[in-house]
């Protein structure tokens, strides 16, 4: 089957990043909640809502299979440690009304992955990649002098995600049940400092509503949701329509912050969005050309 007309696929992919651009206004919801606490249900319910699909789709087997090379335990302890410190700051940004900045992050993301794969796979840039970064770093500049201060959530955002990215491919684990394991590594920490919580008597899950209770519960399998949904898509498209689709959570984040939110959104941040924007239309172009001349190079011959 072609994978570009696999709709299935598309759908499932799209409804991904969608749910993602749509995560601030479920985390809203919880603004009254420390953020660390809500993180740490986040991973607790998250372990059990995969380890409970998992164990369904696959048997026990599944963790077995996942821990075959040695190498794979120590690599995803570290990247739960990123994403545990992605979640964490994020969430506290949708909590402290820093939803464009959070959105700047996942805008300055691909470009991040370029610089990574420069710096620690030995990649090259070609002109159009070289002059994306070159903007991207304009814009993140302009951002730092016109406001004082680095966008410091934005490019931590970025950072941990780029990073853990990285450390996903050195591990050959698929996206599921890698997020299994890393979610029950976090766990050991987050039922700990929970139960602590709890004990003391300023925990939210105990002393909260029940609405609040569903809510934390709920952001578990709203995690697993659409990486479910984006290792299936992702499969069954080509890779560069998946780079395209990617920019559907911060352009539908960056619109909840502004029109819903009623976050401010200046003509300075206008100036360094427009430059991370160009940056990656720039990247974004040079990768559908790369992308359409290699499946020429691939496609047979014509037959007369």
């Amino acid at each position: 089957m072609n994978q570009s007309l696999d709709r299935g696929g598309l759908l499932a992919a799209a409804s991904a990043f969608v749910l993602w651009g749509l995560f601030p206004l479920y985390w809203v919801l919880l603004k009254t909640l420390p953020a660390i606490q809500i993180v740490g249900h986040r991973v607790v319910w998250c372990a059990l809502f995969v380890g409970v699909w998992l164990h369904h789709r696959e048997g026990i087997g599944w963790l077995r299979r996942s821990l075959v090379d040695p190498r794979t335990l120590p690599i995803l302890l570290a990247s739960s440690v990123l994403i545990s410190i992605n979640w964490g700051i994020y969430i506290w940004a949708v909590l402290s009304g820093r939803v464009v900045e959070a959105s700047l992050g996942y805008f300055i993301n691909p470009l991040v992955n370029v610089l990574i794969g420069v710096m620690l796979l030995g990649e090259r840039l070609n002109r159009a990649q070289t002059l994306a970064v070159a903007i991207a770093a304009v814009g993140v500049l302009w951002l730092t002098l016109r406001l004082g201060t680095p966008p410091w959530v934005a490019l931590t955002l970025a950072l941990s995600f780029g990073f853990y990215g990285y450390l996903r491919k050195k591990v050959a684990v698929d996206a599921v049940p890698g997020l299994a394991i890393e979610s029950l590594l976090l766990s050991v920490p987050a039922i700990g400092y929970l139960l602590w919580a709890e004990i003391g008597g300023f925990g939210v899950f105990g002393q909260g509503g029940t609405g609040d209770r569903l809510l934390l519960a709920f952001g578990g399998a709203l995690t697993a949701i659409p990486l479910i949904g984006f290792a299936y898509g992702a499969r069954r498209i080509p890779y560069s329509l998946v780079g395209i689709l990617q920019y559907l959570a911060p352009t539908l984040q960056l619109s909840i912050g502004v029109l819903l939110l009623g976050e401010p959104f200046t003509g300075d941040q206008a100036i360094g969005f427009g430059c991370i924007w160009l940056a990656l239309v720039l990247y974004a172009g040079d990768g559908l050309r790369r992308s359409r001349k290699a499946g020429r190079a691939a496609a047979p011959p014509q037959s007369t």
